[in-house]
């Protein structure tokens, strides 16, 4: 890498949304790094495509001494060894548990760079591939960066061979692109207009993290059986993750992948396991009344306001359109002790009565401080205060549809105060907490970061609990609104499909009337070049034909002969 300025930023740049376009990466080449970067390559035998991928790392861009290598030997019969080209700061370990899970986890624990980066055995960088994730790390500290994947079906080289080629593309090409990243980008416009699907770009194959914020995020779940790339992504997201695609950061995939082989079963084993754990996946959550390990609300209500207070909201909350909640309720259950002789002049009675009527409530968690939720919404209602049948649901639209961070719910306003819900979105206050200075009020860091919005109590049916009508647990007329929706979007979709169609057919239509107006010029013209011949010979007929020229051109040749 050439010298050159180094690449700057803000103290911590605050991008809104995952609108990455805000910052501006240096040109490769351009700029002085000083960042760290651990490359975790996991590796289940396959000892002829490491050898190349090592030699792809061999030559980076990327400053030599600034890249460290940890291959995970997962298990490999014969065990993996390192190839002779390779980067000087390369390690190989051994990871015994299997599964790739396993390796990448064992791989973070042993890294020790600035960012971690993964990329698979199988999976050939281009010389500048490093440079091009880099130099994304070092404008924000919370980003996620992933190259574009090419699959390549090429005879594999030698590693001294890869290692001497500037141009990867002189050995791979041509190649097939990876179209569902080319897919993901069209459909959420290039994941800025849709930052809801945006961690679907962790993707394990070539993707780079800031490694504090992967340490706060959790290793890989071990538990999973397939999609554990996606799972990080969302908890990535969840933690305040914005996500690049960078079509400079290029990577060659030895042969095609396993979801190109196997599209349909692969889904088939994830959607069952990432449904429970990715509650922004909510056409796998349809089921109308079930409960899931990771909810998509997380309600908080405080105890202190009494039985009463608190039965009327979280009974609200479980009986809404909604029923992908889970509610905790915090107090000083650890320290409880009930009055057994005398029960009721017991000064805790109330705690006591919230803890028996909820104790065995499997959405309701009795908790003595508000705990890390990887729910991507998070709801703090007053006790006391009653939302409508699908109040929630509303407010889940409205933050989801306009991208908002925070919802402020304006419930009652007097002398001593404002009252308000709040509903928080977990990736805007995990982003907030990352990028605000000193002293500074999360609230207006999420301002910044995704937007803040009030909106008033009764417009969105919230009641205090004396006035709140009864709650009868239809679920009625939100859920016949949003099948309403549902089907008229299913009808614009099918309408959309329909008149593509239409344009294909007409397009197919254009081209074979083109086709059959050439082809009557080409017969007409063809009609009139027989009608000439046959009047030619007709013609030759009249005035002696074939005889009588054969006769003139031998009387020619007679007088030539006599002449000579």
């Amino acid at each position: 890498m050439t010298a050159g300025a180094a690449a700057t930023a803000p103290a911590c740049a605050r991008i809104r949304g995952n609108d990455y376009t805000a910052l501006a990466p240096p040109a490769l080449g351009s700029w002085t790094p000083s960042l760290t970067v651990s490359v975790v390559v996991p590796a289940y035998n396959g000892q002829r495509k490491l050898d190349l991928v090592l030699a792809g790392l061999a030559a980076q861009t990327y400053p030599a001494e600034l890249i460290e290598v940890v291959v995970v030997d997962n298990g490999s019969d014969p065990p993996l060894r390192l190839g002779p080209i390779r980067p000087e700061l390369t390690r190989l370990i051994t990871c015994e548990s299997p599964g790739r899970p396993s390796a990448r986890n064992a791989g973070l624990a042993a890294a020790t760079g600035d960012v971690i980066h993964w990329l698979d055995s199988d999976v050939v960088p281009a010389r500048q591939a490093v440079e091009a994730h880099m130099r994304w790390h070092h404008l924000a500290p919370y980003l996620v960066v992933a190259s574009y994947l090419r699959f390549t079906s090429a005879e594999p080289p030698a590693p001294e061979v890869v290692a001497e080629t500037a141009d990867l593309a002189a050995l791979f090409e041509p190649a097939e692109p990876h179209q569902w990243l080319i897919d993901l980008l069209e459909r959420t416009g290039g994941l800025v207009e849709d930052p809801h699907r945006a961690f679907s770009l962790h993707v394990g194959g070539a993707t780079s993290v800031n490694a504090r914020l992967l340490r706060r995020t959790g290793p890989m779940d071990v538990d999973l059986v397939l999609g554990q790339d996606t799972e990080l992504g969302y908890r990535l997201a969840q933690a305040g993750a914005v996500f690049v695609p960078d079509p400079e950061a290029v990577g060659y995939h030895l042969g095609p992948s396993m979801r190109m082989r196997d599209k349909a079963p692969i889904d088939r084993v994830s959607h069952a396991f990432i449904a429970d754990r990715i509650p922004s996946y909510r056409w796998l959550r349809s089921h109308p009344g079930r409960s899931w390990k990771v909810p998509y609300v997380q309600v908080t209500v405080e105890a202190d306001a009494g039985y009463d207070a608190v039965r009327a909201t979280v009974d609200a909350v479980l009986a809404g359109t909604i029923p992908d909640v889970a509610v905790e309720i915090i107090g000083p259950w650890d320290t409880l002790v009930p009055e057994r002789r005398a029960p009721l002049t017991d000064p805790d009675l109330d705690l006591v009565l919230i803890r028996g009527h909820y104790a065995h409530e499997g959405r309701v968690r009795l908790r003595a401080f508000s705990e890390q939720s990887f729910a991507p919404y998070h709801l703090r209602v007053p006790a006391g205060w009653v939302p409508g049948e699908d109040s929630v649901a509303r407010l889940l639209d409205l933050a989801r549809e306009q991208g908002y961070g925070l919802v402020n719910v304006l419930l009652a306003e007097t002398a001593e105060g404002v009252t308000a819900a709040r509903l928080e979105r977990t990736a805007a206050f995990s982003r907030a907490v990352i990028v605000a200075g000193e002293g500074e009020d999360l609230d207006d860091a999420v301002e910044d970061v995704f937007g803040v919005l009030w909106v008033d109590g009764g417009a969105y049916d919230f009641t205090p609990a004396a006035e709140a009508p009864p709650i009868t647990g239809r679920r009625s007329a939100y859920r016949a609104r949003q099948e309403a929706a549902a089907e008229v979007a299913r009808l614009t979709r099918e309408a959309e499909r329909l008149r593509e169609q239409v344009t294909r057919w007409r397009d197919e239509a254009g081209k074979w009337r083109k086709s059959a107006v050439e082809f009557r010029r080409e017969l007409g013209a063809a009609r009139k070049e027989l009608a000439a011949a046959k009047k030619a010979a007709q013609t030759q007929q009249r005035t002696g034909g074939p005889a009588k020229l054969a006769a003139t051109l031998k009387r020619a040749l007679s007088r030539g002969s006599e002449e000579k």
